[in-house]
């Protein structure tokens, strides 16, 4: 089966990094806004019913599924060789979110530096990038001359009709970070200062992920932990100030007419799809370096809680600072509280901008950013690097080739991430951002419950589960309540919402920007380049080798694990004979023998899940 695969020093260092490639930035930016949108404490409701239908089971096969073949997410699919494609098709989802999400922890880098000063930048508009339309409390709009002289360039300006002005730091970020084009065909060049830092980001990609998971298991100490440690700092200084407890309260109070709300179950789902990085391919090639009789009953349950409770922890975070900031302008937390990016590059530095000693916090804050972001950014590009080594494992005969591959991947990641950091690329990175994120995890996580629960067969898969953790009654009795979500209600739960989505779709935009016809046409290419490998694989492979069937070398990947029906090669027919192979599927759910007609399986009417092929 091949040389020793890289395994964790320990089981803490796989939890610890599905928890920091589950604990992202959308657990500070998206989570909380979605609550409040979506009917505030009541969106729990749909929120963790999603949870416990969709992401834990889903969660639980993907880990089982890595840790029992060893394999990365294309050569695991050898399980059925027709749906390779799928393995490919997680690799580039994958790979889409590693791109624009290292622009973002970039644009995180940039704040952390632009902190350090004793005097934030976006604290006031005496700056050479702020507009006549700038607002840092000490204009008046009302007048016709709202800089009362200060500003000679504003004296002939045409103010908008009862206009307030703009915040500072929306100023700061667009106007100056940025300096953002007036649309998506407007590039406006490359940004420089973004750029070296999203170079500077991926060059830390390369530096951990060196040596693969033998840097990435120790880093995940620090990535994975020290965030918790600066929100609960950042909590507590919320609590302190003015007006927090208007803030909480607009983000728990329940409003149960929501629930009814197809839409509030549709962000519900894909949310749990974001938050727990499932369908993206990482779970099942973190997953395949733990040892094969690690407990993935256990961390099923651990990882997905603790990622849940992160998000609703850091919506107090952030609430508390948008109750803060709604007093002191004398208006609600619902005019201050906006999505994405938008939350945490202009609404939050504008209340850190107001707190006492205001670049230390924002060092904090932003340092905790890029660490949320880089503690997913290392998985997901470790994801893609395990999926293409796995696949073509000639790169892994020399070290010197193997980090050549690793160092040539990260600059392949910085040269794609370049249309994103001109001066038109917030527009791309919102495009990658919802294309990647929809249609694709929502297809992938569909079909890979088919392929291996109906195709391969569930109580196939289930004795497999059953070699690594053994048979206990908890495992049992578990298998209930996952053949159930994995047979029925899950892949009824992701239709419901594909359809309920295609229902929805409707031409891109983005706070009211209907992006031009290149910018539809780009939306929908990423989406088609993350799903075409599917059809075409199948089609390809059919016509060539005709419908596929696991391979015979399918099962655990050390030697000494391969016992039972797996120690001798897999065979999936009968002998010359007639009789059952000594090392295949001769029992069926009951544990009784089955029996063989015409060399094939005969399944018995209460067996009526795939125990055979």
């Amino acid at each position: 089966m091949g040389g020793k695969r890289a395994e964790w020093s320990n089981p803490v260092e796989f939890i610890l990094t599905c928890v920091g490639f589950a604990v992202g930035l959308g657990n500070v930016w998206r989570f909380p806004y979605l609550a409040f949108k979506n009917g505030g404490g009541a969106f729990l409701i749909p929120y963790f019913i999603c949870l416990v239908i969709i992401g834990i089971p889903l969660f639980y096969l993907e880990i089982a599924f890595g840790q029992f073949a060893s394999l990365g997410p294309v050569k695991i699919w050898k399980i059925n060789i027709l749906m390779k494609g799928l393995g490919y098709s997680m690799v580039i989802v994958s790979w889409g979110i590693a791109l624009y999400y290292v622009v973002i922890i970039a644009y995180c880098l940039y704040y952390f530096f632009a902190s350090m000063t004793s005097y934030l930048p976006w604290q006031d508009c005496d700056n050479n990038w702020n507009s006549c339309l700038c607002q840092d409390g000490k204009q008046n709009f009302s007048l016709p001359d709202p800089w009362l002289g200060a500003r000679n360039d504003c004296l002939t300006f045409s103010y908008p009709v009862n206009t307030t002005g703009v915040s500072v730091s929306e100023e700061y970020f667009r106007r100056h970070v940025l300096e953002i084009t007036d649309g998506f065909e407007a590039t406006g060049g490359v940004k420089w200062d973004i750029t070296l830092c999203n170079l500077l980001a991926w060059t830390i990609i390369f530096i951990v992920l060196s040596k693969g998971i033998k840097t990435l298991g120790k880093v995940v100490y620090f990535t994975a932990i020290f965030p918790y440690i600066l929100l609960t700092a950042l909590l507590i200084r919320g609590l302190t100030l003015d007006g927090y407890k208007e803030g909480i309260d607009f983000y728990i109070t329940p409003n149960l007419d929501k629930i009814s709300d197809a839409s509030v179950w549709s962000d519900a789902a894909v949310q749990i799809f974001y938050s727990l990085s499932a369908c993206q391919g990482g779970l099942i090639a973190m997953a395949s370096f733990n040892k094969f009789d690690n407990n993935v009953l256990r961390d099923t349950f651990l990882v997905p809680v603790i990622n849940c409770l992160t998000s609703f922890y850091a919506g107090f975070v952030i609430f508390s600072v948008l109750g803060f900031m709604a007093f002191a302008k004398g208006t609600t937390v619902a005019d201050v509280a906006t999505a994405g990016p938008g939350l945490v590059f202009i609404v939050y530095p504008e209340g850190l901008a107001q707190m006492p000693v205001a670049p230390l916090w924002s060092i904090l804050f932003f340092f905790m950013m890029a660490n949320l972001g880089f503690s997913s950014a290392f998985s997901m590009v470790e994801t893609v690097m395990t999926g293409l080594l796995d696949e073509f494992p000639a790169i892994s005969r020399s070290k010197w080739r193997v980090l050549g591959f690793r160092f040539g991947i990260c600059m392949f990641g910085f040269i794609l991430g370049l249309p994103m950091t001109t001066r038109g690329g917030d527009y791309m990175l919102t495009l990658v951002d919802n294309a990647v994120g929809g249609f694709p995890l929502l297809f992938v996580g569909f079909l890979e419950l088919i392929i291996i629960c109906y195709v391969y067969g569930f109580f196939r898969f289930k004795r497999d589960i059953e070699m690594m953790i053994g048979d206990r009654v908890c495992v049992n009795v578990c298998f209930w309540y996952f053949g159930a979500c994995w047979l029925l209600i899950s892949p009824l739960a992701l239709l419901a919402v594909i359809v309920f989505k295609i229902i929805q779709t409707k031409p891109f935009e983005n706070d009211g920007y209907l992006y031009p016809d290149s910018g539809q046409a780009i939306f929908w290419l990423i989406q088609v380049t993350c799903l075409i490998g599917i059809p075409v694989w199948f089609v390809y492979y059919s016509c060539k080798k005709g419908l596929g069937k696991p391979k015979s070398d399918w099962g655990p990947a050390l030697t000494e694990n391969r016992t039972g029906r797996y120690a001798a090669p897999f065979s999936d027919v009968t002998n010359s004979n007639g009789s059952a192979p000594a090392n295949d599927y001769a029992m069926n759910m009951k544990g009784q023998p089955q029996e063989y007609s015409n060399q094939a399986y005969v399944a018995e009417p209460v067996d009526t899940v795939a125990t055979k092929f």
